[in-house]
């Protein structure tokens, strides 16, 4: 992380089944960072295990920084150790905040929020409400004991813009996103977060109704999962020295040069962070990512070597 903040934990709270809270106050002073609606945080659970989390506290608010937490059966470590491990009072330390899912000036929002992916869409709304902004939110879950945040939302002075939809629910408070995305304008923009396949079905059903992409926004919590049966050997060259890395088809970017003792920041892991991004001076990526735009990757000017490869033999990296 190359902005280090030292905050504490002063409040954990369970939100739902399998959904914690933490609220973090500054060590030193009074104040964090601003963020806006959308930023996420580095936060650094244990030495070398680094996560993010977007954070879903009013963005007004610089006395605290509030994050929800998900326990992932499929966790590499992170969400488990969040749950299992941190506790209030314990000194951790995290990233001033960055923002790869802003809000846009738009005549009106749709928010779509599936699961834990509920955290920067609450962000959003409480930021919308502030400003008074013409916007409407959809909450979807899997049941009513695995939706976090549900009492703030009754609570909040938006929350006559809030429709909740349970996947165990009766027919008639599902999501029916066709009515919403036709109902929604066509000066509207869409704004998602949740789970892979919530993004897919929600960002495939807006431009399947005749949303253009500048009108679509969303952002991943975890990387893709990718065929790698194919995948081939190639090399890296470093601009700076000249120097050839090869990279085995079974092996990352990132490794092969941390192997060749070319140490690269990381942070994810997983294509969504873009803490990695590394400039291609020559050579064809294989963009694998979620953080890039499809006209930044079509550009082939720069990539994630923490999870993308080549289809060219060889790539001249700014390195």
């Amino acid at each position: 992380m190359e902005t280090q903040l030292k905050v504490r934990i002063v409040r954990k709270t369970v939100e739902a089944l399998d959904i914690v809270s933490l609220e973090l106050a500054p060590v030193d002073g009074e104040h964090l960072p601003a963020f806006s609606a959308g930023s996420h945080i580095d936060v650094e659970i244990r030495p070398g295990v680094v996560r993010q989390y977007s954070l879903c506290n009013d963005p007004t608010e610089t006395h605290r920084y509030q994050i929800g937490v998900l326990r992932d059966p499929a966790s590499r470590g992170g969400s488990v150790a969040v749950h299992d491990e941190l506790a209030e009072g314990q000194v951790i330390t995290i990233s001033a905040p960055r923002n790869h899912f802003p809000l846009v000036h738009a005549k009106r929002s749709l928010l779509l929020a599936g699961g834990i992916g509920v955290t920067p869409i609450l962000c959003m709304a409480e930021r919308l409400a502030q400003t008074g902004a013409d916007f409407e939110m959809h909450y979807c879950a899997r049941s009513q004991d695995r939706a976090a945040f549900v009492e703030r939302v009754q609570q909040a002075g938006f929350a006559e813009r809030v429709h909740m939809h349970y996947d165990d629910g009766d027919d008639g408070q599902k999501l029916d996103l066709a009515a919403v995305l036709d109902a929604a304008g066509a000066d509207a923009h869409l704004y998602v977060c949740g789970p892979g396949g919530f993004i897919e079905f929600v960002t495939k059903g807006a431009q399947g109704r005749g949303w253009d992409a500048d009108r679509i926004h969303f952002e991943y919590f975890a990387g893709q999962k990718v065929d790698t049966s194919c995948d081939q050997a190639f090399d890296v060259k470093l601009a700076s020295s000249g120097r050839i890395v090869n990279v085995p088809a079974a092996k990352t970017v990132v490794a092969a040069l941390r192997d060749a003792g070319v140490e690269v920041e990381v942070s994810c892991e997983q294509g969504i962070c873009g803490t990695c991004l590394t400039r291609v001076l020559d050579g064809e990526p294989d963009h694998r990512d979620n953080y890039f735009t499809d006209e930044e990757k079509a550009a082939n000017d720069q990539f994630l070597p923490c999870c993308s490869r080549a289809k060219s033999r060889l790539l001249v990296l700014d390195l």
